[in-house]
């Protein structure tokens, strides 16, 4: 079994690849979605290619939680709000989506679950394995603090994942300018919420997984925005010129 302390050292090198990986995807934009390419190997169904690789991040976790089960009622809770948001991302969100006809790299695909297998993997054992919470945690301020965030993020990426699906009516294909919401203030209100979300859930666990994973949505998540809003700009004239990509008033 792997020591705690050689699973901290690889979580560290986990978090640098992701801090290292930050810049570049400030260059480059993964070709998926508005951004996708034929050029980059097999392509698949848009719709088996999310479902694929976020069940894998499903599946990895609750085979890795279980296996080191943990039955404090606070693990218990966060392992829950993990899977509630991978039953959406998994099942929930690729149903809600019409993108028939649409493609991405079967590489997307793979790399997205190579990367949940190791962020399922670290996340279900510490939750499984390796977390004490005391009695009376639900009081302490990060937990009540997170919870907050957590379903304050939620709650905005699925409205705002709502409001961008219904843009386009039955047999439409074009992109449209998304209005309302917070979209009267950012390009990427979805992934707004997401990194809201996933800070919130780091804050309430207050485990070295949890930051790996926050880390990660940031390096991920915040490129794809800046792509996301420089794609609207350049494909919009009209587009709102006040609007920041994903942090309202800031960037």
């Amino acid at each position: 079994m792997v020591s705690q302390i050689t699973l901290t050292h690889f979580i560290y090198v986990w978090i640098a690849i992701a801090i290292v990986l930050f810049p570049v995807q400030l260059f480059v934009s993964a070709p998926y979605g508005r951004h996708s390419k034929t050029t980059f190997g097999p392509m698949i169904s848009n719709k088996f290619g999310w479902i694929l690789m976020e069940a894998w991040a499903f599946i990895t976790f609750i085979i890795v939680y279980l296996k080191f089960f943990n039955p404090n009622k606070y693990s218990l809770f966060f392992a829950a709000l993990y899977l509630l948001h991978y039953i959406n991302r998994s099942f929930i969100f690729p149903l809600r989506t019409n993108t028939k006809g649409k493609q991405m790299p079967l590489m997307i695909a793979i790399s997205a679950m190579l990367f949940n297998s190791v962020n399922a993997s670290i996340n279900g054992y510490f939750l499984g394995k390796l977390s004490v919470y005391p009695e009376n945690y639900f009081l302490h301020w990060n937990f009540m603090l997170g919870i907050i965030l957590f379903l304050a993020g939620f709650f905005i990426n699925y409205k705002s994942d709502g409001i961008l699906i219904n843009l386009r009516k039955p047999g439409e294909k074009d992109y449209k300018i998304p209005q309302g919401f917070l979209f009267r203030y950012i390009s990427c209100p979805n992934h707004f919420g997401e990194i809201v979300e996933w800070f919130g859930y780091f804050l309430m666990c207050w485990n070295l997984a949890s930051f790996a994973f926050l880390i990660w949505t940031v390096s991920n998540l915040l490129p794809r925005a800046l792509h996301h809003h420089k794609w609207y700009l350049q494909n919009f004239k009209d587009y709102p010129k006040d609007r920041k990509a994903v942090f309202p008033f800031v960037v």
